[in-house]
């Protein structure tokens, strides 16, 4: 049977402590590990300042396990009833034009508010709530294809470093959680969302130009080949990776961990955990402090893309749940359309 409600204690919220309920406290989320929902709380608290750094002020989308990380996963984008009046909204508007109150969590109070409603993973937009339509960061996924790992991920990531710095930006890194890397670039908020995708695939192509053999930025599985997939659709509006410190749905309890650079090349991602993460951070700081204190701008980017264009290179594919965009190629695997044109 689920342990009673308890109530815990939140410090560093603007109105002083706060006294936040915690349903079944014990309920194991991570069965491998026995961590429970009071244990992810705890951690979030611990945490809580350079969560809510990373993560707070944008909104989040609140990927949520009622009977733990082996159960059943749900997506909560929109505020439920009865949430208190510290877990704060905004309106967005999503790429079907419908708009809708998303939450941003402000506080650390909200935080594990979010891990009494049973959110492991922390999905946070690349806006921030005052300008949501424009993002702050630059956002590329260095994903491993089957044949490659962590390691070659990391190999590729500082020559990314270099074309983001030939363009102006600083480059900051964190683990995925799992296999990947993700690498942001604050960024004034200057333009929107299509515009900052635009740059990420021009950074992209750029990389993919110098490492042909390593990277790839083919959005079709059959023709990445043994190499890093960059994907620039992790750009679009709406869509969302785990957030500086969030925690990962797998048996490990890995998060996704800010690093340094000089850090990159020893780093183990399975060592971040919920467990080890709150050590770290007293010990080493946070990698990440300052993150948008010197944002870049995006136009050399933007000049890539237009050169690349003039050159032949077009619009590449988005996500399916997308409408059909301007100048965007058949959404078509290109094994079924060769079929079908050798059919006809």
């Amino acid at each position: 049977m689920a342990s009673a409600r308890i109530t815990l204690t939140v410090p560093g919220g603007p109105e002083g402590d706060r006294e936040v309920g915690l349903s079944s406290p014990d309920r194991v989320l991570w069965p491998e590990l026995g961590i429970t929902k009071r244990e992810l709380a705890e951690y979030l608290i611990a945490v809580s300042e350079a969560f809510l750094a990373a993560n707070g002020n944008r909104p989040v989308s609140l990927e949520r396990f009622p009977e733990g990380v082996d159960g059943e996963r749900f997506y909560s984008k929109n505020p439920p009833k009865g949430a208190p009046d510290f877990v704060e909204t905004v309106t967005v508007t999503y790429n079907s034009g419908r708009r809708h109150p998303q939450i941003f969590l402000t506080e650390p109070a909200a935080v594990v508010w979010a891990a009494q409603m049973n959110t492991v993973v922390f999905h946070p937009w690349a806006s921030l709530a005052t300008q949501p339509d424009n993002p702050v960061e630059l956002r590329i996924d260095l994903d491993p294809q089957p044949g490659t790992d962590f390691a070659d991920a990391a190999a590729v990531a500082p020559a990314l470093r270099d074309v983001l710095s030939e363009a102006g930006l600083e480059a900051w890194i964190k683990t995925s959680g799992n296999r990947g890397l993700h690498v942001f670039c604050p960024i004034e908020p200057t333009h929107e969302f299509l515009d900052v995708r635009h740059a990420v695939i021009a950074a992209s192509r750029e990389l993919e130009r110098r490492m042909p053999d390593r990277v790839t930025t083919n959005w079709w599985k059959e023709e990445r080949g043994e190499r890093i997939f960059l994907d620039f659709n992790q750009a679009n509006r709406d869509r969302t990776m785990a957030g500086a410190y969030s925690p990962r749905a797998l048996p490990t309890a890995t998060v996704s961990a800010p690093l340094g650079w000089d850090e990159l090349a020893d780093a183990d991602p399975a060592s971040f955990t919920v467990r080890s993460m709150p050590a770290r951070l007293a010990e080493v700081g946070d990698p990440w402090a300052g993150f948008l204190d010197n944002p870049g701008r995006i136009d050399t980017l933007l000049e890539w893309w237009q050169r690349d264009l003039a050159d032949g290179l077009g619009e590449l594919p988005f996500p399916p749940e997308f409408p059909k965009m301007p100048g965007e190629p058949p959404r078509v695997q290109p094994s079924r359309a060769k079929q079908k044109d050798d059919a006809g």
